[in-house]
């Protein structure tokens, strides 16, 4: 799975990282008791109600997850994929976000 090989290479750069909020496709006690005893953190996932689902319900949290999303929309650089490599594409990311918090910061 993906996440576990994302958790591992987490463990030594955010040691202070208490919680992950997740989707509910990572439903499952496998990926929550790994990401405790490789993390020491807790993993919620959000999901959907099953009351009718055709009809708009706000999701508590979800909208954390929506919003870094919309910001990253106003960099062209990340919109399209120009980049060859994953590391590239990464560093991209954390270019841009380092630019949206110093200027929430100034």
């Amino acid at each position: 799975m993906g996440a576990l090989q994302v958790f591992e290479d987490m463990r030594f750069k955010f040691h202070r990282l208490a919680k992950i909020i997740a989707d509910g496709g990572y439903r499952g006690e496998h990926l929550s008791n790994t990401l405790k005893a490789t993390l020491g953190c807790d993993l919620e996932v959000v999901l959907r109600p099953d009351e009718c689902p055709s009809k708009f319900q706000v999701v508590p949290k979800r909208w954390i997850v929506e919003r870094s999303f919309a910001w990253l929309e106003n960099f062209k650089r990340l919109v399209i994929d120009y980049e060859f490599h994953a590391e590239t594409a990464v560093a991209m990311i954390q270019l841009a976000f380092c630019f949206l918090m110093l200027n929430k910061i100034f």
